[in-house]
């Protein structure tokens, strides 16, 4: 290996990429990053942009918290010109039942150590006061943060160019075996390691991974300063997310530093096309209207679909891929990908040096044995 050459190349330039190679460059790694079109140009472009806690599962839990600390503290280093925001989120219940789930919900977070409080009816009206009267209550989890993938992304992929990683753009990757990456022009780059964080891609690059695309909408409105204050989630969000088999919808809004409000979302499984689909978005937006009847009145500016990297079990394939340890996987974070970028940076980064990882790395490793799209 000549002293130029890189000892890991990564492979996408999204947040879950540029977490990778920022992760690397830090513990020394000479890092290449290979993107076909630049930075944040699929996944990330299309996403929300939600730092939230999880829990989904044991093991989604401990990875969502841990990324969240590890972005807490990079927050530090964001320019105040960043689109950050430490707003929280409010679970809201909208029903008797999802009252009840609220309140087991707050007592897990609290023995967990998460700061949560529970909103009644009134508290949550004086809290959003948009929403529509009658709304069984709310969970506000105060350390969850708002901010702009696109512009994260370019913040890690930034301070990994400045500890020595170099970017290659413009080129897809046509293939990746044994520290051997080809373009799609026949170039090649050679390395240790690959890392695959190619998001939609990253089946077709290592076949027979279990990953499927999930389709989803998202809504931007105008500049409503005001109008919403937390990062508003259905407490059905959970149940709705969670099914790998039929289209879905969920109340989800965010505000954006901008004023404008961003609407969610949506899950489509088997869907190839990226066009706007007019009965699912107008089924989302039908859910955000109960929840909050004024969106119905804002003028909307744009819509667009996006496509997650789902998993059957819901968890991220991280590490080291069982039929070639030379490639890693980085890949099938649905729509957690911005809060556990960094959390799955550091788990490859620990794998590489040999460091015993702050959390288990075993439940999010490529090799953990699935059947019939169930974890085993």
């Amino acid at each position: 290996m000549s002293p130029g050459s890189p000892d890991v190349i990564v492979i996408g330039a999204g947040i879950v990429g540029a977490a990778c190679a920022y992760e690397l460059a830090r513990d020394k790694f000479r890092v290449t990053i290979i993107d076909g079109h630049g930075i944040a140009t699929g996944t990330t472009g299309a996403g929300m942009g939600h730092v939230v806690v999880m829990d989904d599962s044991e093991a989604q839990l401990l990875l969502t918290r841990y990324s969240q600390t590890l972005w807490d503290a990079l927050f530090e280093e964001f320019p105040s010109s960043f689109s950050l925001e430490k707003i929280g989120t409010i679970w809201v219940a909208a029903d008797e039942e999802e009252a009840i789930a609220m309140r087991r919900k707050s007592s897990f977070y609290t023995r967990q150590g998460i700061e949560n409080y529970v909103l009644g009816r009134r508290e949550l009206e004086e809290a959003e006061p948009h929403l529509r009267k009658g709304l069984f209550g709310g969970l506000l989890v105060p350390q969850d943060s708002v901010l702009y993938p696109p512009e994260a992304a370019a913040f890690l992929l930034q301070k990994a160019c400045e500890a020595g990683a170099m970017t290659y753009f413009g080129k897809s990757v046509s293939s990746i075996r044994k520290q051997i990456t080809e373009l799609a022009d026949g170039t090649r780059f050679h390395a240790p390691t690959i890392v695959n964080a190619a998001g939609q891609r990253a089946a077709e690059l290592t076949p027979g991974i279990e990953v499927v695309p999930r389709k989803g909408h998202l809504v931007i409105t105008d500049r409503y300063p005001g109008t919403v204050h937390h990062q508003l989630v259905e407490l059905g969000y959970v149940k709705s997310a969670h099914t790998l088999t039929e289209d879905s919808v969920a109340f989800n809004v965010q505000p954006r530093k901008t004023g404008q409000l961003l609407i969610g979302s949506s899950r489509q499984t088997g869907v190839t096309d990226s066009d706007v689909d007019p009965p699912i978005l107008s089924k989302m937006l039908n859910r955000a209207f109960e929840f909050m009847p004024e969106l119905a009145h804002l003028s909307a500016i744009r819509v667009w679909t996006g496509f997650r990297s789902a998993t059957p079990d819901k968890l991220p394939l991280i590490g080291p891929w069982e039929k070639d340890s030379s490639i890693f996987l980085a890949v099938g974070h649905e729509g957690l990908g911005i809060t556990t970028s960094l959390a799955t940076g550091r788990l490859i980064a620990d794998s590489l040096l040999g460091r015993t990882p702050v959390i288990p790395s075993e439940p999010y490793l490529p090799s953990r044995p699935f059947k019939a799209g169930v974890l085993v």
